[in-house]
């Protein structure tokens, strides 16, 4: 006897909504922590030394795949197929390994560019490198470890702990952006620390005398040909504020860095999908009905981020002014259009899972690379005529060119069919984008924001139903 097709899909899709909370609690919860302290910086730090922060967060964000060997990739991927206990001994020791190395080489270099460079905040740079690498890393190795709750937690409780010193360091003692450097490093370190010590899976599955030579050639296979990659997603991703630091100065990448950092709730709820998308996409990537359950989920994905944006942005509008001091102010123009750079971008990492799914990494680089050139010329050409403006032209038409890129390559792995209805959203975003810049009455704005939602919310309606059905639903056999 088989089971059919709808109850399949209907298990699926409860996976899926059942994922989505989980990773929907600790990623908004954290990120809710997050803007808060944004709203508290932006009042008792200079916007130089904030867009300094913000650079050296930016760089460190580069470097930590090359520090890691992409390991909260090769870990979580790997882990998730094992079978065995011996296996995961393996991957889990290699990876302490790794971490154990890259920490030791942080710490040399370090202290070599402190004594023959002028780099201000060296240590704490260093610091934050770490703490990001280990949180990085580690929580995907939870997630891999099938202990979902423990990944979660760690981004709750770093944030929070952010949150705590922050108000400590810099509003209570005055220690401007070194507090801010601090509450950063010692919250990740603490929370990776209380979480191991409840739930003890690292410790549990590293055997320092085991074996893990195979295995780690295994991972580095998978990861390698990512690094490339990574570094072409920073290019694309984050490069923008060394083009502002270099031309428009510090001053703007505060002010530009307290947008980025408002559009990332954005982000996070996208990568709350993504999270969910990825276990769900690897587990049922061989099913027969694998293009129809693809493309339900991909038109579904077109409404919920565009309900994000109009949600989001159009809340964000209305509050602003409490929320920020007065001399980030100007930083609200650059929502918006950098709210839809995000949705695009998140769009594109849809696609995404084709290669994670056939463990064709290699090909991810074809893309990358280019949308990298791209942003980088467009960067140069418009940032001097066009200021902030044209670094976020910039990177709408990078992440269209990824998209456009992924969408025709990815039909060697699955066939997606578009509804419709999803030219809905497209167009309500567009038009959206006149209000939020045109209108300067708040209940104007009120009133698009909810006719808008309304008008996306009831096409979509019947998708999300089906998509959260469980397994009380009869199975259907056939003989």
């Amino acid at each position: 006897m088989a089971i059919s097709n709808e109850h399949k899909t209907s298990s699926r899709g409860s996976k899926f909504v059942k994922d989505i909370g989980i990773y929907a609690i600790g990623n908004i919860g954290s990120k809710l922590i997050t803007i808060l302290m944004l709203t508290l910086y932006t009042y008792f730090v200079k916007k130089s030394d904030f867009g300094y922060f913000d650079l050296c967060m930016t760089v460190c964000m580069l470097m930590i795949p090359f520090a890691t060997l992409q390991l909260r990739d090769g870990a979580f991927r790997f882990l998730l197929d094992c079978d065995n206990d011996t296996q995961r001994q393996r991957i889990v020791t290699f990876v302490s390994r790794t971490l154990l190395i890259s920490i030791s080489l942080s710490i040399i270099i370090g202290v070599l560019l402190w004594a023959f460079t002028d780099i201000q905040y060296m240590g704490y740079i260093v610091g934050l490198l770490i703490a990001l690498s280990l949180q990085e890393v580690l929580a995907q190795v939870f997630r891999g470890l099938g202990n979902n709750r423990a990944f979660v937690t760690v981004g709750i409780l770093s944030a929070l702990g952010i949150g705590i010193l922050s108000i400590i360091f810099v509003a209570i003692l005055g220690w401007g952006i070194k507090g801010i450097f601090l509450a950063n490093i010692l919250a990740r370190v603490l929370a990776l620390v209380l979480v191991e010590m409840k739930v003890r899976l690292i410790t549990r599955y590293t055997r320092w005398s085991i074996n893990s030579r195979e295995v780690g050639r295994d991972i580095v296979r998978y990861t390698l040909p990512l690094l490339p990659g990574s570094l072409c997603w920073w290019l694309t991703g984050s490069s923008d504020r060394l083009f502002i630091t270099r031309f428009l100065g510090l001053d703007v990448n505060g002010i530009y860095a307290v947008a980025i950092r408002f559009t990332g709730i954005i982000y996070t709820l996208a990568i709350i999908f993504y999270q969910a998308w990825q276990e769900t996409a690897i587990l049922q990537y061989h099913s027969p009905d694998r293009n129809r359950f693809f493309s339900k989920m991909f038109n579904s994905y077109i409404f919920l981020l565009a309900i994000i944006l109009i949600g989001y942005t159009f809340l964000l509008k209305v509050n602003y002014n409490w929320l920020v001091a007065e001399e980030y102010q100007e930083s609200l123009k650059y929502i918006y259009p950098l709210g839809l750079s995000a949705i695009i971008f998140a769009l594109a990492a849809f696609f995404d899972m084709g290669y994670q799914c056939a463990k064709d990494t290699p090909r991810t680089l074809p893309a990358i690379v280019l949308s990298a050139i791209v942003n980088v010329v467009l960067n140069f050409l418009l940032i001097k005529p066009l200021g902030v403006y044209g670094v976020m032209l910039t990177q709408l038409v990078t992440y269209l060119v990824l998209f456009i890129y992924r969408w025709h390559d990815m039909k060697r792995y699955f066939v997606l069919t578009i509804d419709k209805s999803s030219a809905i959203p497209v167009l309500i975003m567009l038009v959206c984008a006149i209000p939020f810049y045109l209108s300067s009455n708040l209940w104007l704005d009120i009133a698009v924001m909810f006719v808008a939602l309304a008008v996306m919310a009831w096409p979509i309606r019947h998708v999300l139903l089906e998509l959260g059905r469980t397994k009380i639903n009869k199975t259907k056999t056939t003989t």
